[in-house]
Formats: C-alpha cells, structure tokens, sequence
C-alpha cells in the first residue's frame, strides 16, 4: 500500500512529527484545554482517551485549524503550524477524519473519494491511491457506483478513512473511529489503521473503546478535564489498574 505522500522528504523513523505545547483552548468563558502537551513520532499510532468531554476532539480541532486556541504551540514535521488554515495544513500532509463521519450522502463512493484528492488533481495519482485504498478496504472497491448515503455505519467509516487517505497524508487524526459500528467491523477498521501505519502514515486517534485503542496503538495519552492526566506506553497503561477500572471495566 502506497500511501506516503510521494513529493515530500522523508522523516527519519520515531523523529517527532507532531509537537503540541501548553495547548489551551477556551468555550466562552470555560476552560476546554487547559496547557495540553503531546508529541507523536513519525510511524506512531498514538491513542487519546478519556471521558466524553474530556477534550479529545477539541484537540484534533484544534490542530486542523477548526477551532481558535487562546495559548500554546502546534509544530509539525519541525514548522509552526499554529493558527494555519486547514486547507494549508492539508496540502502541508494532515488529514482529518471527524467524528460522525461527514461523507457526502448523495454522492457515489467514487465521488467522494474523488473529493478527497483535490490537493493533487493528477489522474495518474488518484487512481493509484484509489487502487491502494480499495487494497485496504476490498468493500469499497464493490460499491463504486453506489451512493454513500446508502452503504452500513462501518462502510462509511471505511469511506471517511479513505476519503482522508486520498491526499496522501503524513499524519492522519481519526476522531471516535469505532463509533456507532458493528463490532465486527470495529476490528476490521484497526485491522486497517496498522496496514495504514505500516504504510508509513503517522497516525493519532481518539477512540472511546478505551480497549481497542489500547491494543492498536504505541503510544497513549489519558485526557481528563481538558488536561494530560496520564501518559505512557499502551501496553503499560493497559495494565495501569487505575485506567482498569476508570476505563476497562476492571
């Protein structure tokens, strides 16, 4: 699978390729982020749990440019990114795929991943990322034709991921993956999200099955009312008693 961004330098392994510093956002007069600090390394997945409300989504936002921060520092691949409008940091190799999805219903699946290449308009390109995201999800290679609208909760979450993939990013940031989907297709979803690592796309996501998210990733941050409660290692904070109980119903 091919899904490097061909054009740009590549990062040495384990380099830091996203620096988030003293990250502090605010809702009106409530402190959402209160000095967030996390790093993701080049080929990392790296985990965010928490609560709902915690403030994991506010971060991806944040780092795309969907949401004004009121302090702190986003650098990537080395460069300050804070403040930079969200398309520049798509054409920069950051993709966003939110929660709920946010594919075009009334479009075909065709359509949609066609969409998604608009940063590089090269036909020879987007067929070869077309071909390579049909490898990773086989589903959507039979159901070109078909309006999005009408495909099952998990397709359209194969649909989002490969409709992020079509720009070819260095960083992917998947918000609540799992959410609303068969657990079946749940594991076939992270079954993918390492193919896609391996690929060597860096890749942070925020995830409520604490457990899965856990077992994909490297790395985790545990957020906890807008501040980095807890950090580590995956497998170490799997066996963390206090995440146990707080998050794996031990």
């Amino acid at each position: 699978m091919r899904v490097g961004h061909p054009h740009r330098l590549p990062i040495p392994p384990h380099e830091s390729l996203l620096e988030i510093s003293d990250l502090r956002v605010n809702y009106g007069g409530i402190s959402a982020l209160k000095g967030v600090s996390l790093s993701v390394g080049s080929g990392e997945i790296v985990a965010l749990i928490g609560a709902n409300g915690a403030g994991k989504t506010t971060t991806l936002k944040s780092i795309v440019g969907l949401l004004p921060i009121a302090g702190g520092a986003i650098n990537f691949a080395g460069k300050s990114i804070t403040g930079a409008a969200t398309e520049d940091l798509v054409e920069a190799g950051i993709s966003l795929v939110p929660e709920g999805r946010a594919i075009f219903p009334t479009l075909t699946v065709l359509e949609n991943l066609e969409l998604g290449a608009y940063v590089h308009r090269d036909k020879d390109t987007m067929r070869e990322t077309i071909d390579d995201v049909v490898h990773l999800f086989p589903r959507l290679g039979e159901r070109m034709k078909q309006e999005a609208g009408t495909l099952s909760g998990g397709e359209q979450q194969m649909l989002a991921i490969s409709r992020a993939l079509m720009a070819r990013p260095s960083l992917l940031l998947l918000d609540e993956p799992s959410l609303g989907i068969a657990p079946k297709l749940v594991q076939q979803i992270f079954v993918a999200i390492a193919q896609i690592a391996a690929a060597g796309v860096t890749i942070l996501v925020v995830e409520q099955n604490t457990r899965v998210a856990l077992r994909t990733s490297h790395r985790a941050y545990v957020l906890r009312t807008g501040e980095i409660a807890k950090s580590g290692r995956s497998s170490d904070l799997a066996a963390d008693p206090e995440i146990q109980a707080a998050y794996l119903g031990g």
